[in-house]
């Protein structure tokens, strides 16, 4: 068989020609056209997210891909994520979002390096918040809850919680997270409840668990106690007082205090009925201070005499509108010792002594120096009444309005108190001036707007309030404070400064109380014994309470006899059956021993991971749980993230309208796109959000699915035959490689230490200045026009393929479904790239010395590219192919980049290295002496342009049987008609 070779007569060479049949018309460009290598791939331009994910979340239930990845686990080392419970009672806010993604994120980076990862996602079930949510239903209807049966309320909010569980699994399926769905954990699940029963038993056994009296966080609105967690702070108007107690024993020498008051300030004006002593700071200077004159508003009289620190006199008399006074007596605080007051409603049914007592935490920073004590509501109050066995009255109920017990203000609502209480107080101080007598009741009234805590469920104000709780001891027997501070010595913490925060909140924080007047929950399912008040400590009795939760769940604490429990040794009537419930925290804290321990989940978790508010609320909980039960943390490692702000750095919120819901970003942009929000954000400090940022966010998106649309592109066709040995690979190449190992370290590193702020940024870079702008714009010549078998394009192809795996492989653990669909495009759906693992990078890439040598090679480049660029500006070139470089270089430069093909370099026609012998060295640092040589200078190139490569040559055209060609085009195009007309005869032999 002949083959016939003449690009303008035979029937090979027409064929290859789009434009035209007839070959007069056909013009060299046209003819030469698909002898070009362009890119091609089935991998779109545009990712059309929010249609495609949901279809690969399909594909993936189709072929089992979480089976797959468990199977793939086996034998492998473990990886434990524990996850922190999110609550399940409503949609998923952006917050959730991130906190999920970067868990996910982590334990998929984990499966590629090579560990076995069981992700268990988990649901906080009990608890106030939706036992708020299913009242405001009773509200809507008319319903007075406390007429509903407890069994009928709590199968309410059971059925309330597991509606939601449900729709907030679906919406972390749609991020892309990967978990062990069916398998979740909820601690509303029988076995949940019954090991949550278990742990409040290893501290009732223990010892640690006991109930007495403590001023805690209350909510009237709720009618519960609260953990500081549920605690949030806002702006409150509260109104200010300065009242008189008159001193009615005076232990000072000269009797300094003889008719004298002391004169307290509050921002509560409703403790009040509360107080039962005053404290003074021991090293405080204090002065008998003598009214002399006064202005509009007064309430004291002239000749009156109040005690107050010496160094708030001046903001006394302001407030107190006093317009002159003198000093009668200074005395140290230490001389108050024994002093006793008469409350300023004496004879109204307060006819008890106040007495003063010595208080450390007594300042000078506002107010007169001297505190009003409320036992009842507050905790220093609380602490310094009880060490002198002052009375802890009850004067306020679990609604926030007084006992019917308390004079004067029975029914009362205390935050609508202030009115009264100032009434009452400045009816008495007219009283005592009007009878001569030492100032009593009300001095002045003002209002102060401060920070002030607010339960994050109603939002409404909250107060101390002494009630008896179940507490778990910090302090004492077992010092589970001390044990927990040490723990924490073997814990890692990201960032690093966290380890401050929560050693400073286990340090100060006071006995932790655990129950709730609420219905909605795993009971406190002890005992206490009528006669004696003792909680009754029986292992068996707790047994039985344990394995009947774990068959009935707890709703048989509120169904079965109290004998069911105590067994037939001992009598029910002798016993009190407690119904209060076990805050959450608690509940989510003792998750570790319910999930934890299972095959593949190994205890201590690797890590824990969430909001940096958790290090009062889930990081703490578990911690104090796990060693008050177990002496060790659960946890090695803390990974905090930060709050989500909108774009203007203010909290989201609906009547600001500046929400920004996941599910939102899903339907609009995608999931990838908010996956890569989070990673690309400094998840260690608080976020933004907003449309412009994740506008941002898919811009950053388009370049790496463009790097990977061109990676694939320039694979076509790509066979491992076609690799170059390392060893043989040109410079770039093994720079490129390099730098791969660069980035495979990087990444590495934040698998191992947890720290991931800047791997995905600096990933983003290496594809858009590294390989966009630099190694793809200079070998897309050799890519496109090299022939196939040159070894230039096989080398080229080869780092190609590396970087496709590599890119995909280290994209996969945040662009979830972008890396599945730019794999499959080139490998086919037999196996998803989240099977793969992380490629290993040989240490024969890692080349520092390179790196440092094509630094300086591509600032040399950046000074040919700028004076090209101003070449272009003043018409003298084009393209910066029509542009021909002369370059200088000292000797030193010459030397240094040696071997340096800059046509290709500077993506030019030709580049004249001029070498001056007398210049010193611009491009290389550390020279001196010399004078300096010229910028590079670009003029038009010589020779006429080919049309296949657009290069400007003059050898263009010298092979008269291809027009327009240079002399590499020809070969190419040359052994191109070849193989094409080999191919098409042998077709036709075989027909």
């Amino acid at each position: 068989m002949r083959v016939e070779l003449n690009p303008n007569q035979s029937d090979t060479c027409r064929s290859m020609s789009t434009s035209s049949s007839d070959p007069e018309k056909t013009s060299p460009a046209d003819l030469y056209r698909d002898t070009v290598f362009l890119p091609r791939t089935s991998f779109p331009m545009r990712g059309n997210l929010p249609k495609r994910e949901p279809d690969w979340l399909t594909r993936w239930a189709e072929i089992g891909l979480d089976e797959q990845i468990k199977q793939q686990a086996e034998g492998r080392q473990t990886f434990t994520l524990h996850d922190g419970p999110p609550y399940a009672n409503g949609h998923l806010h952006i917050g959730h979002a991130l906190n999920k993604i970067i868990k996910d994120v982590i334990n998929r980076a984990h499966r590629m390096s090579g560990y076995a990862v069981r992700y268990v996602p988990g649901w906080d079930c009990h608890g106030l918040p939706i036992e708020w949510k299913v009242e405001e239903e009773y509200r809507k209807a008319k319903r007075d809850k406390d007429s509903v049966p407890v069994l009928e309320f709590r199968a309410e909010c059971r059925a309330y919680a597991g509606k939601w569980l449900n729709v907030q699994m679906e919406e972390f399926k749609r991020l892309g997270v990967q978990a062990e769905w069916a398998n979740r954990y909820a601690t509303m699940d029988f076995s949940s409840e019954a090991a949550i029963a278990e742990e409040i038993g290893r501290f009732l056994l223990n010892g640690g668990l006991y109930r007495g009296l403590r001023p805690v966080m209350w909510s009237p609105v709720e009618k519960t106690a609260l953990a500081e967690a549920e605690i949030e702070y806002h702006d409150h108007k509260s109104t200010t007082i300065l009242v008189a107690f008159p001193v009615v024993k005076d232990p000072t020498p000269a009797h300094a205090l003889a008719d004298v008051s002391v004169v307290i300030w509050t921002t509560t004006p409703w403790t009040i009925p509360g107080n039962r002593a005053l404290a003074y700071g021991p090293e405080i200077t204090y002065v008998v201070l003598r009214v002399d004159d006064t202005g509009e508003g007064a309430l004291l009289e002239p000749g009156a005499k109040v005690l107050v620190a010496e160094a708030l006199v001046d903001a006394f008399c302001k407030e107190a509108h006093v317009t002159a006074h003198h000093v009668l007596y200074t005395l140290p605080g230490s001389a108050l010792e024994g002093a006793v007051c008469a409350h300023p409603l004496r004879g109204a049914g307060y006819d008890f002594d106040v007495p003063m007592l010595p208080g450390e935490f007594v300042t000078t920073e506002a107010g007169t120096g001297l505190v009003h004590m409320a036992p009842a509501h507050g905790e220093d109050d609380f602490r310094l009444c009880r060490a002198y066995d002052v009375e802890v009255p009850e004067v306020v109920q679990d609604d926030g309005t007084y006992a019917p017990w308390v004079p004067g203000f029975a029914g009362v609502h205390v935050f609508k108190a202030a009115d009264v209480v100032c009434a009452t107080l400045a009816a008495v101080m007219e009283q005592a001036n009007a009878n001569g007598l030492a100032p009593a009741g009300l001095v002045a009234r003002g209002e102060l707007v401060h920070s002030y805590p607010h339960s994050w469920r109603s939002r409404a104000p909250v107060i101390y309030r002494a009630t008896p709780q179940w507490f778990i001891r910090m302090d004492g027997e077992g010092a589970l404070r001390n044990k927990a501070l040490d723990a924490l010595d073997d814990v890692t913490f990201v960032p690093a400064q966290a380890r401050n925060r929560l050693t400073s909140m286990i340090q100060n924080r006071p006995d932790w109380c655990i129950s709730r007047q609420r219905a909605w929950g795993v009971p406190i399912a002890v005992f206490v014994e009528k006669r004696t008040g003792e909680v009754l400590r029986d292992a068996t009795v707790m047994k039985r309470v344990v394995d009947a939760f774990r068959e009935e769940g707890a709703d048989v604490w509120y169904s079965a006899p109290a004998s069911r429990f105590l067994g037939p040794d001992r009598n029910p009537d002798d016993y009190e059956q407690v119904f209060d419930i076990v805050d959450v925290w608690f509940e989510s804290g003792s998750t570790h021993s319910f999930v934890l321990g299972q095959p593949g989940l190994s205890f201590p978790a690797d890590l824990y991971l969430e909001g940096s508010d958790q290090h009062r609320g889930w990081f703490q909980s578990s911690l104090l749980e796990s060693v008050g039960t177990r002496g060790i943390a659960p946890f090695k490692a803390l990974v905090t993230n930060g709050f989500v702000l909108d774009e203007q750095g203010r909290k989201m919120s609906k009547s600001l309208g500046n929400v920004v819901a996941p599910q939102d970003v899903n339907d609009s942009l995608g999931a990838d796109i908010l996956r890569l929000w989070v990673m690309n954000s400094d998840t260690n400090e608080d976020l933004r959000i907003g449309k412009e940022i994740l506008k941002q966010q898919g811009e950053l998106y388009r370049r790496l699915r463009n790097t990977l649309r061109w990676l694939l592109g320039a694979l076509d066709g790509y066979t491992p035959e076609e690799a170059v040995p390392y060893a043989e690979l040109p410079e770039l190449e093994r720079w490129v490689l390099h730098r791969l190992t660069d980035l495979g370290g990087l990444i590495a590193r934040a698998v191992e230490t947890h720290e991931w702020v800047g791997v995905y940024p600096a990933l983003h870079g290496f594809c858009t200045t590294d390989l966009s702008a630099f190694y793809f714009d200079i070998r897309k010549d050799a890519l496109y026009c090299d022939a196939p078998d040159s070894h230039l394009r096989r080398s080229a192809r080869t780092v190609l393929d590396h970087l496709h795996r590599c890119l995909t492989t280290w994209l996969a653990p945040v662009l979830v479904f972008t890396a599945e669909e730019a794999w499959t495009a080139r490998f086919g759906d037999v196996e998803s790239v989240h099977l793969q693992a992380f490629p290993d990078m040989p240490a024969e890439w890692s080349d520092p010395a390179l790196d440092e040598r094509w630094a300086g090679l591509r600032a040399v480049r950046r000074i040919i590219t700028t004076e090209i660029e101003g070449a272009r500006r003043d018409g003298t070139i084009g393209s910066s192919l029509q542009a021909q470089v002369e370059l200088t270089l000292s000797q030193e430069e010459a030397a240094h980049f040696a071997n340096v093909n800059w046509n290709e370099l500077a993506i030019v026609s030709h580049v004249e290295v001029m070498i001056d012998p007398e210049s010193n060295s611009v491009y290389v640092e550390g020279s001196e002496g010399g004078t300096l040589h010229g910028a590079p200078v670009v003029r038009a190139a010589e020779g006429e342009k080919c049309v296949r490569c657009w290069k400007v040559l003059p050898e263009t055209g010298s092979r008269p049987e291809f027009p327009g060609l240079c002399l590499r085009c020809a070969d190419v195009v040359e052994t191109t008609f070849k193989a094409s007309a080999v191919s098409a005869a042998a077709g036709q032999e075989g027909a």
